[in-house]
């Protein structure tokens, strides 16, 4: 991994999902966004299940260029082409509705928690 700071501590690190609008999203019929966004939910919902994605959910803000964020999650597979695969397989990205990029994210170690993240039995 490139760009790993060099600190006297620990880091943890998760894999960043942000969501954009997709270029497709503006010609979409308003029935067609409302089944995308639904099974998109589904989709994350079911990897949240699978213990893929720790958190995910909606960023809202003034947008500061033409396609700001619309949603953010962690992951921690270990693997940014992993949560990328599973990302892109979401009917909302393949429908052209969304894109998404993923990419690493560090932070100091223990400094997150996801209580309602499923846990390894």
């Amino acid at each position: 991994m490139t760009g790993v700071p060099q600190v006297d501590f620990a880091l943890d690190t998760y894999e960043c999902i942000v969501l954009y609008p997709g270029a497709a999203g503006r010609a979409l019929p308003p029935e067609t966004v409302q089944r995308l966004q639904s099974e998109h939910a589904e989709h994350v919902q079911a990897l949240q299940r699978r213990g893929i994605i720790l958190v995910s959910g909606s960023v809202d803000g003034p947008a500061r260029n033409p396609d700001p964020p619309i949603g953010f999650g962690l992951a921690r597979t270990g693997s940014v082409e992993d949560v990328r695969s599973v990302m892109e397989a979401d009917p909302a990205v393949q429908a052209g509705l969304y894109r998404v990029d993923v990419m690493t994210f560090l932070c100091p170690a223990g400094s997150l928690e996801f209580p309602l993240a499923k846990t390894e039995s």
